[in-house]
């Protein structure tokens, strides 16, 4: 079997060896990697990924189309063989882990415990902050391990999900959520099943791409999102921009709907022997282990330098008077479902 992961970055190498070694450890076999106009030397880190034979590497450095960044990069990664080859494919960012939590937490693990499954939903898992203030070197699965409950009524992108599919013609290109471009004469027997194993409706087949909320969808499987990391390296992430609209400056309404801490989860640490070994391999690997230094001090100087303008030292500092966000009770989430939908009538 080929499982494939596809991953757009821009200036993030220092969190790429954790990602990869992590994602290995998962059991996918091939990466398809997208380097978006970097000055942290990630391109050059995948270079010497790719020369190793670990991923296959595509520069994409414009110029983008309106979609933005991500949706040109995703629409490049289509037309390529490795995603011909495939047969299981999913998009992920560099915050997104995923976690199983069946067998021995393998893809192999999921998809046998979901035979008739041709989708399945990864819902995510917001990770919030922990009150890590400064930017460390160090493995994010370790150093966020305060969660979001597992059920939650608000905000709705708490539910967002990706989509884990089979490449077998139903979905002619890559989305970031979810497949595209189905095939109108077969996507009616396309099986979807959720991240409890329950099957979902024709809506997902299509245009979904967020879960139920106000339930688990977590039992076999989760997608770890740590959307914020420390304060410091926050900023970094507001320099960038959104991953779909980068034009967007990220700000404090970003910060508060995705810093839920309420609950410890430690489940990613069950795969902690193979990730260890993954680890150790790519870090072994002294061209690598270079690169992936200079992107720390990149990463730590890029810091010190957004400190020096006022838009960020403002940023930085309604980020340490921001408490984590609490879960919204539900008659207030259906309060707030109310008004928007009367706003879209």
């Amino acid at each position: 079997m080929k499982a494939l992961a596809v991953l757009t970055l821009r200036n993030e190498a220092s969190f790429l060896l954790e990602w990869l070694a992590h994602h290995r450890a998962v059991g996918f076999t091939d990466f398809l990697i997208l380097s978006n106009d970097c000055d942290d030397g990630t391109d050059l880190m995948l270079d010497r990924l790719e020369s190793l034979g670990l991923i296959t590497h595509i520069r994409n450095n414009g110029p983008y189309d309106k979609s933005g960044i991500q949706f040109t990069g995703l629409k490049l990664a289509s037309k390529h063989k490795r995603v011909r080859e495939a047969d299981w494919i999913l998009a992920l960012d560099i915050d997104e882990f995923v976690n199983i939590h069946v067998g021995d937490h393998t893809l192999g693990a999921l998809l046998a415990t979901l035979p008739e499954a041709t989708a399945i939903t990864l819902t995510w898992r917001l990770f919030g902050n922990n009150d890590v203030v400064r930017y460390a070197d160090a493995p994010v699965t370790r150093q966020f391990t305060r969660a979001a409950p597992a059920i939650m009524s608000w905000p709705w992108r708490a539910a967002m999900f990706k989509t884990l599919y089979k490449n077998d013609g139903t979905y002619g290109k890559i989305g970031v959520h979810r497949p595209r471009q189905p095939n109108t004469e077969t996507v009616q027997t396309a099986r979807w099943y959720d991240g409890e194993g329950r099957a979902l409706g024709d809506d997902f087949k299509t245009k979904r791409i967020f879960s139920d909320y106000g339930r688990s969808n977590y039992a076999l499987a989760q997608l770890n999102h740590y959307a914020l990391g420390s304060m410091e390296s926050f900023l970094t992430k507001a320099d960038r921009g959104r991953a779909v609209h980068s034009d967007h400056m990220l700000d404090v309404d970003y910060w508060v709907e995705r810093n839920h801490c309420s609950c410890e989860d430690t489940s990613i640490l069950a795969l902690s022997p193979a990730f260890e070994a993954e680890w150790s391999a790519l870090q072994s690997d002294a061209t690598l282990a270079a690169l992936h230094a200079k992107a720390v001090t990149w990463r730590r100087r890029r810091i010190a330098a957004l400190m020096d303008l006022e838009p960020y030292r403002a940023l930085f500092g309604r980020l340490l008077q921001t408490p984590p966000s609490r879960p919204v009770p539900p008659e207030y989430a259906r309060l707030i479902l109310a008004h928007a939908q009367k706003g879209h009538k």
